[in-house]
């Protein structure tokens, strides 16, 4: 009778072992996630402050500015314009590391000119 249940403990931990580390990759993909969006939402508010800060300087110095912090907060630029005095900029975080598929996030941010009151 005590051969019948033999084993039953490795089967059990093995089933728990897989468990965790599923949800332990889950909560990873999610971080990255959350993480690259919130880098791509930062990165669009200040490029779109950026080029709001040039607005004076005309469309094309205001664009290169915010491809500038676009740069160095090491995202991508999709889109600058302008509509009604307002910047209007698009860009994309790419995902870094061996984890490619995960974290890709674009983000949109409109700002207006400094000296343009509200």
């Amino acid at each position: 009778m005590s051969g019948d249940d033999r084993g039953v403990a490795t089967a059990w931990t093995a089933s728990i072992v897989a468990a965790l580390i599923c949800t332990a990759a889950f909560v990873f993909w999610l971080g990255a996630a959350v993480t690259s969006r919130h880098r791509a939402e930062a990165a669009a508010d200040l490029a779109a402050l950026a080029a709001a800060s040039r607005a004076a300087d005309g469309p094309g110095a205001a664009c290169e500015r915010a491809r500038q912090v676009t740069v160095r907060m090491s995202v991508t630029l999709l889109t600058c314009r302008w509509e009604r005095g307002d910047a209007l900029v698009e860009v994309r975080s790419e995902p870094s590391g061996r984890w490619v598929a995960i974290g890709q996030a674009e983000a949109r941010a409109r700002a207006g000119p400094v000296d343009r009151p509200p």
